[in-house]
């Protein structure tokens, strides 16, 4: 694992796959961490052996990633330039970026505030969410302060505690984060997202919202149904993985 610096934090990355080949950055979802989302979905590995350079890095609060606890830390401005200064270090002029829930609203912010770095992106578990909100995240953050998982009786406080108990996450910082990167795009700022994009969400993901819905907003996106899958299980669909293939090697 190797590490740069970002808005004076250290953030820890990875850079796999084929040197030689077109990038994808791949920006993980909240609580989780590249390892979780990326790895052990075998995410890298796919995209590796379909001969991309396969970019992830633990975003703020996350994995081996610097964790503030100021939830200023966490706009989904400052996180998005994260991901554009990963691009820096490596002197990637251009790259695919795919989001995975919290990762693909950041995917969102740094699609538009530097459009040219980013040829094609796919969304993964946000749907209409992005633009419409997924719910009350408050009930998340106070989850992962109570005192033990005993303690939780909200049925998405108690999914999320578990998760972050799971991986040994820091909840203190992951509190921080929820409660300032949930921000959402009108819109009129998503209609600005001009790139090709894939919108892939689990037929029983009922966080995410409908993608079809934020498809119809841009203006060169398509949806992807996840059958039979929930916001957990979707990421590591196999059905999932043929299809972002596919979508990527449109660009080629």
């Amino acid at each position: 694992m190797n590490h740069f610096t970002s808005d004076g934090l250290e953030l820890a990355f990875i850079d796999e796959g084929n040197p030689e080949g077109d990038s994808i950055l791949l920006l993980h979802g909240f609580a989780s961490s590249m390892r979780v989302n990326w790895i052990d979905t075998g995410w890298v590995a796919r995209l590796g052996e379909a001969g991309y350079r396969v970019v992830a890095f633990d975003h703020r609060a996350h994995g081996g990633s610097a964790k503030p606890t100021d939830p200023q830390a966490y706009r989904p401005a400052k996180m998005a330039g994260d991901a554009v200064a990963l691009l820096d270090h490596l002197g990637i002029a251009r790259s695919a970026v795919f989001g995975y829930s919290m990762g693909a609203r950041v995917a969102a912010f740094a699609a538009l505030a530097a459009p040219d770095r980013f040829s094609r992106i796919i969304f993964g578990g946000l749907g209409i969410g992005l633009v419409e909100g997924v719910g009350d995240w408050d009930t998340i953050a106070d989850a992962l302060l109570a005192p033990s998982l005993d303690d939780v009786t909200d049925a998405r406080g108690r999914m999320f505690r578990a998760f972050a108990d799971r991986t040994k996450s820091d909840r203190a910082a992951l509190a921080a984060c929820i409660s300032a990167a949930r921000e959402e795009l009108s819109p009129a700022d998503v209609s600005r997202i001009f790139q090709p994009a894939l919108i892939g969400v689990g037929t029983r993901d009922d966080l995410a919202g409908s993608a079809e819905a934020l498809s119809e907003l841009m203006p060169n996106a398509r949806a992807f149904d996840i059958a039979g899958r929930d916001h957990m299980l979707a990421v590591g669909d196999r059905t999932f993985k043929d299809e972002v293939i596919r979508f990527l090697h449109e660009g080629d």
